[in-house]
C-alpha cells in the first residue's frame, strides 16, 4: 500500500470515532439535563449540623446499600465528597456536590439545600461563612473548570437562541 492510502484509512477511522463521539456526548449531555431537572424539582431547604466530612469511596462511606448499587461500578471505587451531618434527631452520611465540599464548615450548623441525599447548596445558619483559602488548581482541576465555563457559555447561547425563535 501507499503512503498516502495508509493516511486516508486512518483519516477514515478518526472521522467515524469522531463522530460516534459526537453523538455520545449528545446522549450524556440530555441524561445530565434530565438528572439536573430531577434535582432541582426534589430540592429543599434543612439545617443540618455538619459533624464530619471527607473523600472516601462510595463502599466505604455508609451509605444505604440501595444508593451504591444505583452507582456504576465504575464510579464505586472514585473518592466521593461525604459529609456526616446531623439533621433534627438523626445522624445521616449525606453526598456534597464537588463546587460546594471545601465550603462547608465542620462542626457548624449551616443551612443546605438538599435534593434527597444530595447537597447542592450551603449558607451559614448563623451569618456568613468562613472563607475558605483556595489551594493551588492542578491541570486537571484547571481543565474542568474551563470546561464548565464553556458548557455554561454554550447553555446561555442556546437559551438566548431558543427565546428569539420563540419570539418569531
Amino acid at each position: 500500500m501507499k503512503v498516502w492510502q495508509v493516511l486516508l484509512i486512518i483519516l477514515i477511522i478518526l472521522v467515524v470515532a469522531l463522530i460516534v463521539l459526537y453523538f455520545m456526548g449528545k446522549r450524556l449531555q440530555k441524561r445530565q439535563a434530565a438528572q439536573q431537572e430531577q434535582i432541582e424539582a426534589s430540592k429543599q431547604q434543612m439545617t443540618l449540623l455538619v459533624i464530619d466530612k471527607k473523600r472516601m469511596p462510595l463502599k466505604d462511606a455508609g451509605l444505604p446499600q440501595a444508593v451504591v448499587d444505583s452507582v456504576p461500578k465504575l464510579m464505586r471505587r472514585n473518592k466521593m465528597p461525604v459529609v456526616k451531618v446531623k439533621v433534627g434527631p438523626r445522624i445521616m452520611t449525606m453526598i456534597a456536590d464537588d463546587k460546594i465540599f471545601d465550603q462547608i464548615p465542620v462542626k457548624k450548623e449551616v443551612k443546605a439545600t438538599v435534593s434527597g441525599i444530595y447537597i447542592t447548596d450551603i449558607r451559614g445558619a448563623h451569618g456568613k461563612l468562613d472563607p475558605v483559602q483556595q489551594k493551588k488548581k492542578g491541570l486537571r482541576q484547571k481543565l474542568f473548570a474551563w470546561r464548565d465555563k464553556v458548557q455554561t457559555d454554550l447553555d446561555a447561547a442556546q437559551n438566548t437562541g431558543s427565546k428569539k425563535k420563540k419570539k418569531k
